[in-house]
């Protein structure tokens, strides 16, 4: 039995189509991985943003009740990766958290960031403008409880609630809001 040159050459070419395949597979999603992974994420601000909106728009269309109940779920459709939503009034009692519930009900207003930065009060400030980001330093518990920065975003829902997520952005250099200089 002959083999023509061109089928040959077919079967050459499939075969290194095929081998070529197996080394181009893609990584696995890094946004998939649990809170507290040790593998390094990145979640860019316009993702945080989104899905911080995605909330508020979830809460305007089902309720506060029903919002407040999937927020404070750890195993619901708002933790996704390192992100999760917590929800606030303006009063800055909270309504929802869902790695910690012990601090629902209680007011946070004049809670310090671990360089003693009154952080909590810049979240109501925003949140009362609409939406803004804030810069705020925090024990991350995902690496040795270590300071590190990181920046939420908050969202107005209505007159009487908010809610915010955050993303950690690495080590924290010691920053205090007397030492901050405006841009």
């Amino acid at each position: 039995m002959r083999i023509s040159s061109t089928s040959f050459l077919c079967v050459c070419i499939l075969g290194l189509l095929l081998m070529a395949a197996g080394c181009t597979q893609s990584k696995p999603d890094s946004n998939a991985s649990t809170p507290g992974s040790p593998e390094p994420n990145y979640t860019s601000n316009e993702t945080l943003a989104a899905f911080v909106e995605s909330a508020v728009d979830y809460a305007k269309a089902n309720g506060k009740e029903k919002a407040l109940a999937e927020f404070s779920d750890p195993n619901g459709s708002f933790v996704r990766g390192e992100l999760y939503i917590y929800a606030y009034d303006f009063n800055n009692v909270a309504l929802a958290h869902p790695f910690d519930p012990d601090k629902i009900g209680v007011n946070r207003m004049d809670e310090l960031d671990a360089f003693g930065n009154p952080y909590t009060r810049q979240f109501i400030d925003a949140a009362e403008n609409g939406s803004g980001f804030v810069r705020f330093y925090y024990v991350n518990p995902a690496h040795n409880r270590t300071v590190e920065s990181k920046l939420g975003y908050v969202m107005k829902v209505d007159e009487d609630w908010w809610l915010g997520s955050g993303i950690y952005t690495g080590p924290a250099e010691q920053v205090t809001e007397n030492s901050q200089t405006q841009s």
